[in-house]
């Protein structure tokens, strides 16, 4: 469960030193600390269910978020983020988290909301995290070079592309002024 520090000083006030007794617990290993002013009871947390505590407003995306809906092959262990307008990275025991920026106007849509235990965690949906991941690369010059960076350099099969929502991609494109994304919903309708 994650906790902040002034939830954990309340726990511990019946003692002399909250904060010394909170420091040793937490080098004896019951709380591990996250960042400053957040700690976690459960070593074993899978980090994703971490990221939205550590910095945001964010939601989980780009090649995490792809791995986790199976478009691409490859397992992601760190876990990326979309936020907006800051880009951070943070080193933690539980893993290494990144924050990248996508346009205001595009951060709030296409988000899942899901639950795991008594973890509450944001994930952009398939079409999202795709647009997210095509928004940091450069300009493609046309559909077919998109094509060869989509089912080459990210891996992602054919047959996992027909299964896109091309109206969602359609009404994200409008949000993020990318060519790349209006390329994409090109793309599609023609598959």
């Amino acid at each position: 469960m994650i906790k902040t520090t002034a939830m954990l000083l309340e726990e511990l006030s019946e003692y002399g030193s909250p904060k010394s007794k909170l420091s040793r617990m937490a080098k004896s290993g019951e709380y591990f600390p996250i960042k400053k002013g957040i700690y976690e009871t459960n070593r074993h947390t899978p980090a994703y269910l971490l990221a939205g505590s550590i910095y945001g407003p964010s939601y989980i995306s780009f090649e995490y978020a792809l791995s986790f809906y199976g478009m691409i092959p490859e397992a992601v262990y760190t876990v990326t983020s979309a936020t907006f307008e800051k880009k951070k990275k943070f080193e933690t025991a539980f893993g290494t988290f990144t924050y990248r920026d996508v346009p205001s106007e595009a951060f709030p849509l296409g988000i899942r909301l899901l639950q795991e235990g008594e973890y509450f965690y944001r994930i952009a949906e398939v079409e999202k995290a795709l647009c997210d991941q095509l928004y940091t690369v450069p300009p493609l010059p046309n559909t077919k070079e998109l094509f060869l960076h989509l089912t080459e350099n990210l891996r992602i099969e054919e047959s996992e592309l027909k299964k896109l929502d091309t109206l969602k991609i359609c009404e994200y494109s409008a949000a993020y002024h990318s060519s790349n994304i209006k390329k994409l919903y090109s793309l599609l309708r023609r598959l």
